[in-house]
This record gives structure tokens, sequence and C-alpha cells, in this order.
């Protein structure tokens, strides 16, 4: 039986992923459940921008902060002596299609047991002495503190910049539709989240017992909280995915 994996992540990114999903056999749909707009103040990310030369590190939380903060760039070239760090390879994809050199870009080792900032922190830690650096965080309305914490007691100083907000899913009537037939043939689908946020979208929902891919344990402990199940964990691309969906 074939079955359909359910891609959630925000609209702009789906496309990318069916295309890669689709040349790896699998049969997917987008349901969008996180809309990304800019950031309601364009101050901020206008000011990041004009001082990003002064800047030794610039970290994104995700592909949405690159799309969002390059929106923005005027016509500027990434700084030379700055760095960018990301978590994950969709950020790196994103960093490099906008200009960042691949000799900049920070994120996780490749065998890292996972993406996130904690392993993150692992390759950025020993590059330099943090006391003093310049450090931009550009991210979404609020987010985890984490990574931002470490580098601030290790004596930099670090900004936090919302660069987009997030709102809730605007299905359209196609989506709504594929969204009525998984819950009518649960069995013939398997859900894709990459955002805790994402699964709180579906409360209220009769979706309990659904099979589910999360990427990462967070995530994927919101998802069994609202009845998934099975849950299992997947690196944040289309190959490790794939493998997932074909051991559920």
């Amino acid at each position: 039986m074939t079955v359909k994996l359910i891609v959630t992540r925000p609209r702009a990114q789906c496309a990318a992923w069916l295309a890669r999903l689709a040349a790896l056999g699998v049969d997917a749909a987008a349901l969008p459940l996180i809309e990304i707009l800019p950031a309601r103040d364009a101050g901020p990310v206008h000011a990041a921008w004009a001082g990003l030369p002064d800047t030794d590190l610039a970290v994104f939380v995700s592909p949405n902060a690159v799309e969002q903060f390059f929106a923005r760039a005027e016509g500027a070239g990434w700084p030379p002596g700055t760095l960018a760090a990301c978590v994950g390879p969709g950020s790196a994809q994103a960093l490099l299609e906008h200009g960042v050199p691949a000799e900049r870009i920070v994120q996780p080792a490749a065998d890292a047991a996972s993406l996130d900032s904690e392993h993150l922190w692992a390759r950025l830690e020993p590059r330099r002495d943090w006391a003093g650096a310049r450090v931009l965080v550009l991210r979404g309305d609020g987010g985890r503190e984490w990574l931002a914490e470490r580098l601030a007691q290790a004596g930099a100083q670090v900004q936090a910049v919302t660069v987009y907000h997030r709102t809730g899913p605007r299905l359209d009537a196609a989506e709504q539709a594929l969204l009525a037939r998984v819950q009518a043939d649960p069995a013939g689908h398997a859900w894709l989240f990459s955002s805790a946020e994402a699964v709180g979208h579906l409360q209220g929902l009769a979706l309990a017992g659904q099979r589910a891919i999360a990427t990462h344990r967070r995530i994927a402990e919101a998802a069994r909280a609202a009845g998934f199940a099975p849950v299992v964990l997947a690196r944040p691309d289309p190959e490790a995915v794939t493998r997932a969906l074909k051991g559920l």
C-alpha cells in the first residue's frame, strides 16, 4: 500500500521538499501548518544589515530567517569577516544560494546525533574566543534562547532581531480537502513535522493514532502528546525522511 506523506513545512519550503521527495520515489503532498510573514517592524532588520560588516557571527534559526533577512538586503553582499551559523542543511543551502561563501557557514557536524543548538555550539565554541564578539540571532517572534545564552556566557554581545513572524495555517480549498482525506484514511497517510508549533495547530482535530515523522525529539514529544503514534525521528533532509517513512 502506498502511503502519502503530508509535508507541513511553511509554504515557501514545500515545493523544494516535494520535488526532492518525488525524486526519491515518495508520494507526498503539502499541507502548510505555519504561515511565514515579514517582520512587522522592518527597522531592526535594516539596522542589522547596516551593522553586518562589524558583526562577528549571524545565527539563522531556520530557512525562513535566511529568506526574510535577505529579502531586506537591498543589494548588500555578505561581509567577508562575518560567520553565518545555522542548525540544518536547508538553512545552509539557502545561505549558499544567497551568496554566503561555504567557508563562512558553520553548522552541526555531518554525523551529529541531531541538528540543534547544542550540536551547533559544539562547532562554534572552539572556533574562537567569543569574549567581546558581536553576535546577531536572526529569528521569528520568539524562540529557544539556549544558544544565545551560551554565547552570552562566553562573553559575546548578543542581539536578537525578529526578521519574520509566524501565524496559523491559512488552508485553501484544496488543502482543506486534503486534510479531510487524511482524517478519513489515516492508514494511507503519514505526517512530517518540523515544528512543534505546527503540531499545535492541529489541536482539536481527530488525528489520534496517526503516524508521524518528526525532525527533532522535542517535536516528537509534542506529536506524541497530541496523540500521534507511532512517531519516529529523522534528520531534516529528504533522504533521512524517506528512510523513516519506509520504517513506518
